[in-house]
Parts: structure tokens; sequence; C-alpha cells
């Protein structure tokens, strides 16, 4: 496709519909959109005849929304295109980790070749962002890094990503920060951590060494938390604290957070107080089986939450499909976000906070200037696309198709 060409009759919602002062639905336009060198141009309204000597690209009527983030997933991990398998029963996490090591060397299918195969899962579900973590510790060198990374240079220029160094086995346990730092200096741009208190066995010496790490490389930090309700929220409050002291306001996240859930609403309001502060982002796979974060409060409160489908198909879970979007849908289930304001602005959770419309109606997304990373699907409303789980018709990547179609 033409760096410069016209991306025409896509509909983009305009405005709120109301009924005795209620939203009821979502208003929308079809329009035309002028693409060049990967960035929204020019938008126009479909109700005059476009005069242009550009390629144009008919867009069908179909919905625009921004493409999607896919905020936590582990590439290396995947077995996407292996036989299937269930799941080996384990009496603890430190078993999952002996069946794990035993079972991805051994399998026919290359670690690159899964990561292809669930990106390419990825992309057609409309994720253009990835951020995966790598398991790194003794047995494994850098050898998933290096793979992961072969990976995701066969679909440059389809998306963009992040690779956090992640001590599956503990950064303490496993004795692997030399490891850890090799990674850093060899392309990971986050480090990662694990349960500082069940796993390594010490919560401060565990955050320290991480943040240590962070400091030292400049990276940001992503910590796998599932430590439970005053456990998780002491190493919340203690990371927050080191967070503000490294100066990495706005570059630390904590993944799954379930104690957030789990604690009492003022003890979740005050952290939540605490963490907007240090500016730490909360990423949470909405899972069926386990106390979710209070999403509806940390949002009120500030903080950054996103999403992520974490396993998909593996020797932790043998469910997953690699479709954010129908995790987005899950959130909206699980906080009973039903009417249409609540269904639209949920799309914020895995598109980096960009929705169509902002809360109260006046177009947001897409702006003159925005880049042309954009998915269409077969919806009328973004409320709709979340509820429903739409089907992605196509997705666009800096204004170049990078997964499905739009047949003449």
């Amino acid at each position: 496709m033409s760096s410069s060409y016209w991306l025409t009759n896509v509909r983009l919602e305009s405005g709120y519909l109301y009924e005795n002062g209620v939203i009821s639905g979502t208003e929308t336009e079809i329009c035309h959109l002028r693409i060049e060198g990967g960035v929204i141009n020019e938008i126009v309204t479909a109700d005059k005849p476009l005069e242009t000597d550009l390629p144009k690209q008919d867009g069908k009527n179909l919905l625009l929304l921004p493409s999607f983030i896919e905020k936590h997933v582990h590439l290396d991990k995947t077995l996407i295109g292996d036989t299937w398998r269930a799941v080996t029963p384990v009496a603890n996490i430190m078993g999952r980790f002996e069946v794990e090591k035993r079972i991805l060397p051994s399998l026919p299918t290359s670690t690159q070749e899964r990561a292809e195969n669930l990106l390419a899962t990825l992309l057609s579900a409309g994720s253009t962002e990835v951020r995966t973590h790598v398991d790194i510790y003794p047995e494994a060198g850098l050898h998933n890094l290096e793979a992961v990374q072969k990976a995701l240079d066969t679909y440059e220029g389809k998306l963009s990503y992040e690779i956090v160094a992640f001590p599956q086995h503990g950064l303490l346990r496993s004795g692997s920060k030399e490891l850890v730092r090799a990674a850093l200096r060899e392309g990971a741009t986050l480090i990662g951590g694990v349960d500082p208190a069940m796993v390594d066995g010490d919560v401060e010496a565990s955050l320290q060494q991480m943040m240590e790490l962070a400091v030292e490389a400049n990276a940001g930090v992503d910590l796998h938390l599932h430590d439970p309700d005053y456990l998780g929220t002491f190493t919340m409050r203690r990371l927050a604290a080191l967070t503000m002291e490294a100066g990495l306001q706005g570059r630390v996240a904590i993944s799954h957070a379930f104690a957030l859930g789990e604690v009492p609403a003022g003890e979740a309001a005050d952290l939540s107080a605490i963490l907007a502060e240090a500016g730490i982002t909360i990423i949470t796979s909405a899972p069926h089986s386990r106390t979710l974060p209070p999403v509806p409060l940390l949002h009120e409160k500030g903080v950054a939450v996103a999403a992520g489908c974490d396993n998909i198909f593996d020797t932790w879970q043998p469910f997953g499909n690699g479709d954010i979007l129908e995790r987005a849908g899950r959130l909206a289930e699980r906080f009973r976000w039903i009417d249409e304001l609540s269904l639209s602005q949920s799309l914020g959770f895995i598109t980096g906070g960009k929705t169509p419309l902002d809360r109260d109606g006046k177009r947001a997304w897409p702006n003159v200037g925005d880049e042309a990373s954009v998915v269409l699907v077969e919806a009328t409303s973004t409320a709709e696309a979340v509820a429903r789980r739409a089907e992605r018709k196509a997705v666009f990547y800096r204004g170049t198709l990078v997964a499905g179609g739009l047949q003449p």
C-alpha cells in the first residue's frame, strides 16, 4: 500500500444519543481519512465526493477503533503451534517451575517458532503493541531472550514491543542478577520480578536488587505480584517508596496485584493514592478464578490500569486465545459495566487510554496527527465492540495493513 492514501468510508463515533437525559446509544458518521507517512493527516466527512489522485482503500462502513495494546504476555512460554497438552498438576508454584523447565526444552518446535505463532495471533486480534516477559534463569541463560528477539524481528514494521527480563524463578532464589543484567544490556527494556515474599523469601532484598538493576540500566520495572492481602499490599507500599526514591515515577508497573482486591476498601483506597503519586501502573489479566484489583477505585484515584492476556496455552494454563478485546469485555462483565458509557470507556484499558469519545460525548480520537494504528471492526459502536467482542476485519500499524483485509 502507498505511504499516502485515503482510507475511505470508515465509521467514526460523533457523540452519545440521549433518551430522557440518559445515554441510550452512540451516534456515528461515515468519514474518509488521509493517511500519510503512517499518520492521519486529514479527516473529512463522506457527504461530498472525494476528489483526489491518491489511492483509496474502502473501509466498508466498518467502525474505526485505535489498535490495541497487549500489556502482559509471555511469548517464550506459549505452546501455540505444538501438539495439544493439558496442564500437569503440581503442588505449588515451585513444582510449576520444574515442569516448565523440563517440558519447554524438549518440544520439537522452537521457542522462536512458537513466539511467532503467538505474535500472529495477537496481531490478528488487533494488538499492534506488545509487552512480553521473557524468562531469565541459569538453566536457560539468555536463550529465551534471543529467540523472542528473532521472532520480533520477523514482525518488524508490523508492531512495536517492550521486553521484560523476567527472573521467573525468583531474582534472589535463582541467583539470576548477573543474567538479568546481561539481558538488559542485550535489548530488554524493563526488569521484572516475582513475589518478593513467597518466591524470593525476602521482600526488601528482592525489591532493592530489582530497583538497583533498573536504575543501573535506566530501565522500567514490571513486577509479577501474586502475594496475597496484607503481604501483597506491604510489598506494593515498599515498591512505591523505592520508585519515588529512584525517580522512576511513571516507569513502574505491578502485574496482577490481587492483594488490592483482598484487603478492605479503605486500605485499597489509601494504597491507591500512594500508587498514583508514584505513577505505578496496575496490569491485570482479568482472570476468572481470582479476586481482581478494584479497577473502578484505582481509576477514580488516578492509577493507570492496563490489561494483558498473560498465559496463552502453555504449561501453566491450557486456556487463552490472545484476544485482548475479549479481556476488556471480561473486565466489563466482572465490574458490571453494562451501560453504553461504561462499556465504551472500558476500551481505554487496552488502548493506553484512547477512546473514540470522552465521557462527555466529545470526539477524543482520532485526531489529525494521530498515528494511523487502527482496527476496523464489525460493530455500530465501541460499546457493542467490547460487549460483543466484535470481529476484527482489518488491522493497520502506522498506516500499513498488517492483518486481515478489506476486499474490493
